[in-house]
């Protein structure tokens, strides 16, 4: 089963709506119609499972060099789970996903603030 044909991201508040891009036989992408958001789905099976949802997100801001020039930026968030071929029901791998992203939600996301910056 795929994921449904738009996703929404919303980010800082803003919804973005992401058509399929493009469909494999264990992938999706879904892009924003000016590519500036973009969320991949994916699945891998060897020795080992794992299955990964990232964001991709693209900005033009100042250059901070040369003060009259803007540039593209851009960064990506991701989540990989990574798990033996049995052992772990999806139930069971999905429980460890909430408890992780409980912790990182709890309090406003200060878990979040204090991983991005730099804090171990």
């Amino acid at each position: 089963m795929a994921f449904a044909d738009p996703q929404t991201v919303t980010i800082n508040a803003v919804p973005y709506t992401l058509p399929r891009t493009s469909s494999g036989s264990s992938s999706g992408v879904f892009t924003k119609d000016d590519g500036t958001v973009r969320l991949f789905i994916g699945h891998s099976q060897g020795k080992r499972i794992q299955d990964t949802i990232r964001v991709e997100f693209q900005k033009i801001a100042p250059n901070p060099l040369v003060s009259a020039q803007n540039i593209l930026y851009s960064m990506s968030a991701s989540v990989r789970v990574d798990r033996p071929l049995t052992g772990f029901t999806v139930v069971e791998a999905k429980q460890v996903c909430d408890g992780l992203f409980a912790l990182l939600t709890a309090t406003s996301g200060a878990k979040t603030t204090q991983l991005l910056g730099g804090e171990s």
